[in-house]
């Protein structure tokens, strides 16, 4: 049992050193790691500055590296890496400065030097018995001693917890997807504020009317903070987005997040039905026409969606409105959250755009599939058609497919507007606009960082699927 213990123990201290080492050799995941464990390190640095005066390393890499550099060996590197550079780009037809090719073979040779100086110096000490000291193989040595390990958990807690987080690769990709969401959302944010601020249009005047004094314009911008610098207000805005607390609106008065949390989850929920409905439809319509390439189906799908493509959204809506509520009397004109028939046309106007494009890249990419080397061998093999068809080209042909709907996904639901103004919806697209005019700072940015933060979530849930569905997507994540 002891034995036991003691093999699992040895087990976790070089996963953790591996994952340790592999952390050091990314610029960003090292910062992290070194302000994570900040108290840790100041003694494993210590420890790493005793250890490697002892054997001075320094002293070593630093006359091997005078050698190596007299000899030209650094020269060559930088003339093959320039060499090599220069081919890669007449490859793709590619121009590059002659300063910014000379300042990228320097930094690639350079990297290489380095690499080729620590293993040579780690090959010439193994050689003589003394292994070169490394500040990972510090901290390795020193987290082998039980006691060390155990109390290094007090002041490493979120240390460990990011090396957990980097030691696994899926968990990993879905946390760095979910930064980067972060750095989009206040990006957006940035961009959007930067837009209204440097807008001609004056809120106070448009909100007050024509008759409104310099006094009663003062006091409205003093009372919404319109008088401060823009850093202050840039501030306010992030610091509101950070607190769950978007301010009131210039017009009315409203807390904007009530406002906006009762209206985005109709355009959402709109938005959702619709794209479900219709990769339900474009995928086996998209299908059948690559399996029957040329046929009447095949050219009858296309026709089809090739309209669905053409049609405008705001049309689309009149001409349903005119025959199915006006003439025939079957559905309501406008939308009422207590009748599930009043959500049948903009679900059909959202949709149509959305079942063509998919349709269409469904076709294209099973065509492209179908015809590859590996499909011919899966049927060399006496797999059937079926077989071949959904087991082999369907799960190759998603990825270009799941791209297709999350980027139209994103284009419904901010591009909801029109729909919503034709069916007379209270959505958040018809919200932005009516408020953009003012322009209602408040309520914009609040509706535009709900829909940037769907969007974005929308954006995650597809690079998920995507290492899903693509091997090579899960072959990278295990090596880095």
């Amino acid at each position: 049992m002891t034995g036991h213990t003691v093999a699992m123990d040895s087990r976790l201290v070089d996963r953790l050193g591996n994952i340790f080492s592999k952390m050091l050799l990314h610029p960003t995941y090292r910062l992290l790691l070194l302000a994570a464990g900040a108290p840790l390190h100041l003694v494993i640095y210590l420890v790493f500055l005793r250890r490697k005066n002892q054997s001075a390393l320094k002293s070593r890499l630093d006359k091997l590296e005078q050698e190596w550099t007299a000899s030209g060996y650094r020269d060559s590197l930088v003339a093959e890496t320039k060499d090599q550079l220069q081919r890669k780009h007449r490859f793709f037809g590619q121009s590059i400065a002659p300063e910014k090719l000379n300042r990228e073979a320097n930094r690639i040779a350079g990297a290489k030097f380095k690499e080729a100086l620590l293993s040579q110096l780690k090959a010439q000490q193994s050689e003589g018995g003394q292994p070169p000291v490394t500040y990972a193989d510090t901290f390795t040595e020193l987290i082998r001693h039980p006691v060390i390990l155990t109390v290094s958990f007090v002041p490493g807690v979120l240390m460990y917890a990011l090396m957990l987080i980097y030691g696994n690769a899926y968990l990993k990709y879905i946390i760095e997807r979910l930064v980067m969401t972060v750095f989009v959302i206040f990006g957006v944010a940035f961009l959007v504020f930067t837009i209204l601020h440097l807008s001609p249009m004056n809120p106070a005047a448009n909100i007050i009317g024509e008759t409104a004094t310099a006094e009663q314009i003062a006091a409205f911008n003093k009372l919404y903070g319109l008088d401060q610098s823009y850093l202050t207000q840039l501030w306010h805005t992030f610091h509101g987005i950070l607190t769950f607390d978007l301010g009131k609106s210039f017009a009315g008065n409203e807390d904007v997040t009530t406002s906006i949390a009762a209206k985005f989850p109709v355009t959402l929920t709109l938005t959702v039905i619709s794209t479900v409905a219709a990769v339900l439809i474009a995928l086996p319509i998209g299908l059948v026409s690559a399996t029957r390439p040329n046929s009447f189906f095949d050219y009858t799908f296309m026709l089809i969606a090739l309209i669905g493509l053409s049609i405008p959204n705001f049309w689309q809506g009149l001409i349903l409105i005119l025959n199915f509520s006006i003439k025939l009397h079957w559905l309501p004109a406008t939308y009422n959250p207590q009748n599930a028939l009043t959500m049948i046309m903009p679900i059909v106007v959202l949709g149509t755009g959305l079942t063509a494009a998919v349709a269409r890249m469904t076709r294209s990419s099973t065509l492209e599939v179908i015809h590859e080397d590996y499909m011919t061998t899966a049927r060399a093999k006496g797999l059937s058609r079926r077989q071949v068809l959904w087991k082999h080209a369907v799960g190759n042909a998603l990825i270009p497919i799941i791209t297709v709907i999350g980027l139209q996904f994103g284009a419904m639901l901010g591009g909801a507007a029109v729909t919503e103004k034709v069916f007379n919806i209270n959505g958040i697209g018809s919200y932005i606009v009516d408020k953009q005019f003012i322009p209602d700072i408040p309520s914009i940015m609040g509706g535009v960082i709900y829909t940037a933060i769907t969007i974005s979530i929308v954006n995650v849930v597809i690079d998920i699927l995507y290492a899903f569905f693509d091997p090579r997507i899960r072959s990278k994540m295990k090596q880095y």
